[in-house]
């Protein structure tokens, strides 16, 4: 068994473990994942505010104020948003951001830090 430990893509627990199976294991989602399976697949192209390829694990900063629902302030302009991940749909950014959580974030409200 292997000793590497791999960030979930689920959750971002940075402890995956091997599973023994060639598949890696989430101690605190439970989510199973086989990382070569994750490689194959085709990310969308997801580009910034000024035109730039954005990629997963990429650092962005938010460049202008954004409403949260049900937060008690907005995301502030200059945030920087660390390890993002590419997605299909209308909010193409998932990441978390400190002090709010787990986030969707559109791609034309940021710029590649």
């Amino acid at each position: 068994m292997s000793d590497e430990l791999k960030t979930c893509p689920q959750c971002e627990c940075p402890y995956g473990y091997a599973t023994g199976t060639g598949a890696y294991a989430c101690p605190e989602c439970g989510h199973e994942w086989d990382p070569k399976a994750l490689q194959d697949e085709e990310t969308p192209i997801v580009k910034d505010a000024n035109g730039n390829v954005l990629q997963n694990g990429d650092t962005v900063i938010v460049i202008k104020n954004l409403p949260v629902k049900g937060a008690s302030g907005p995301i502030k302009a200059g945030t920087k948003v660390k390890n993002i991940r590419l997605a299909e749909g209308d909010h193409n950014i998932d990441c978390k951001i400190d002090g709010f959580g787990a986030m969707a974030l559109k791609s034309e409200f940021v710029k590649k830090a």
